[in-house]
């Protein structure tokens, strides 16, 4: 695409394609800034930050969930879908967030789950009354076997049978996360009308687009048939902890069914009108980016899936990443991934992949120079490492069950530190919900933003390095190969970029591709060819713009 090109799609409104490339800062509400006291982060206390995102020069805000909610899963068990949690603050919290991010020019993006709500959700109450009342056929309901035992062998996420009886009615209601989740049933039209609805009172409040958790699980085979075992060779823990049985099967039934296809074309059609998109979650260890393709074909479909490839605990290789984008031009050439490394599910990536400050900074370029948007998780801007909860501090359900195999996802949960000189970090005036490190006292913004090496200046300058060499955004990406731990690729469109990373710990060298080539990204450390050879240390990397 040519400058003259990109301009003239910027000038007809091409502002529905923002999200291409687009990279997506994400907040944990509860742990970004409190703002009135009660160790709990808040919506106005994101609205006095977005100031520090919009220095990043991020694109766009993903927000996780703030609808009214028990909190048994931290806001992912909704019970008011229209309103926010109190804890939070108020609609017009949300209306003033909205319009300072927008007067930043960030775009706002909030969560929305979709696959189930919270047991204290009207809608279940209603439903779990009887067998007859106008929501009864709205959630998951089956008939014991004939032993009272569950309809079948599904399990759930968060451990043991994705089933639970209910005494009102007699019968198991289908849950794949906690028990005071209940699966909505999206096979019966008034849920997805309903659904539908919940997009459109957040778009007519100014939202961009959404991200949309667990994508995959919004529908179930209505006939509840068994899923396989999955042999012991193909187990992988990237969705859920090695000590949880649900890696055991091969999740035929419960998730990825094709009547989601149509649902995510309805669902499109409601978010054309405000040139809004959609990221959605793609939960699965076995059909992740062929799941992205079909979800993100066609142009009717959600815009960005963000598969789990880069989330996954072992580090990143030259030879994974090759492995993992010759996999998605075989089965999904045309699908538009959203990469993240670290998210608040996971163990941060820093910890995760034991990097050294190199590393980062190494790891870091190379996400943002992939084709793709891209999403960054609160603290990665400072490296901050995981945090270090003790069993007693906990207070995420999946760690306290798997404990202490798996210690939950609270340490990566804990709030963003904004300053050194105070316990809290200049997260709150009270005690935070979790705790405050001390080794993440010492990462600070406030420490960040005087040492112009740091890390977050770091970043700074990898976003501007994006902007500034816009086929970075939207342009193909090719020849990409391994060297061993060399990983070389081209992004082509109205230039032609050559990156060449070092994923490890020893010397590499490489030759330039044949032409005319000038050393770009100094300022982030890139190291310049002499003489068309590139020899890159520990951690290095080129890049060149070719004349």
């Amino acid at each position: 695409m040519t400058n003259m090109e990109r301009a003239e799609r910027m000038a007809i409104g091409a502002d529905a394609e923002w999200w291409r490339g687009a990279v997506i800062y994400q907040i944990y509400p509860r742990s970004y800034q409190d703002s009135n006291g009660d160790g709990i982060g808040d919506l106005a206390g994101i609205t006095q930050r977005l100031p520090h995102i919009a220095s990043l020069g991020a694109d766009a805000i993903w927000i996780s969930p703030f609808f009214t909610s028990p909190m048994k899963d931290f806001g992912y068990d909704v019970s008011d879908y229209c309103d926010v949690d109190p804890m939070f603050g108020s609609l017009a919290d949300f209306d003033a967030l909205v319009a300072r991010a927008h007067d930043l020019g960030l775009k706002v993006m909030i969560d929305l789950v979709l696959s189930h709500t919270s047991d204290q959700h009207s809608w279940f109450k209603e439903s779990r009354v009887s067998r007859g009342n106008p929501k009864s056929d709205w959630y998951v309901w089956a008939e014991p076997k004939g032993d009272g035992t569950p309809p079948n062998n599904w399990l759930s996420i968060f451990g043991g049978s994705a089933w639970q009886w209910d005494t009102r009615r007699e019968q198991y209601y289908l849950h794949n996360f906690l028990t005071s989740q209940p699966d909505l049933n999206l096979h019966h039209e008034p849920v997805q009308e309903a659904l539908l609805d919940v997009a459109r009172f957040w778009l007519a409040r100014g939202v961009n687009g959404f991200r949309l958790d667990t994508i995959n699980f919004y529908f179930a085979d209505k006939y509840l048939r068994d899923n396989p075992a999955l042999p012991p060779e193909l187990r992988n823990n990237t969705i859920a902890p090695s000590v949880n049985p649900y890696n055991h099967q091969l999740h035929l039934f419960d998730k990825n069914q094709p009547e989601n296809l149509e649902f995510l074309r309805k669902f499109r059609a409601v978010l054309a009108p405000y040139n809004a998109a959609a990221v959605g979650e793609v939960g699965d260890a076995q059909r992740g980016l062929e799941i992205m393709a079909e979800y993100t074909s066609g142009g009717d479909k959600v815009q960005m899936c963000y598969p789990f490839e880069m989330l996954q605990p072992a580090r990143l290789t030259a030879g994974l990443l090759v492995e993992t984008f010759g996999r998605m031009n075989e089965v999904a050439p045309d699908a538009w991934p959203c990469w993240a490394y670290s998210n608040h599910d996971v163990i941060r990536h820093v910890t995760r992949w034991g990097l050294t400050d190199a590393a980062a900074r190494m790891y870091t370029v190379l996400l943002l120079t992939l084709r793709g948007s891209v999403c960054l998780y609160q603290g990665e801007e400072l490296a901050l490492p995981e945090a270090d909860i003790s069993f007693d501090e906990l207070q995420d359900p999946y760690g306290i069950e798997f404990w202490p195999e798996f210690k939950g996802r609270d340490g990566c949960r804990t709030p963003m530190v904004w300053q050194v000189d105070n316990a809290q970090g200049g997260f709150s005036t009270g005690k935070p919900w979790l705790p405050v490190t001390a080794p993440h006292l010492g990462r600070a913004v406030a420490a960040q933003e005087a040492d112009p090496t740091s890390m977050l200046h770091h970043y700074r300058r990898a976003l501007a390095f994006r902007r500034a060499h816009p086929v970075l955004r939207d342009g193909d990406l090719v020849q990409m190969r391994a060297e061993g731990n060399l990983a070389l690729f081209q992004r082509r469109g109205d230039e032609t970029l050559f990156c060449a990373f070092n994923l490890g710990e020893g010397e590499v060298a490489t030759h330039l591709p044949p032409g005319t080539w000038r050393a770009i990204g100094q300022d982030l450390g890139a190291v310049m060819a002499q003489q068309g050879e590139v020899h890159l240390g520990p951690w290095g990397f080129c890049l060149m713009q070719q004349e």
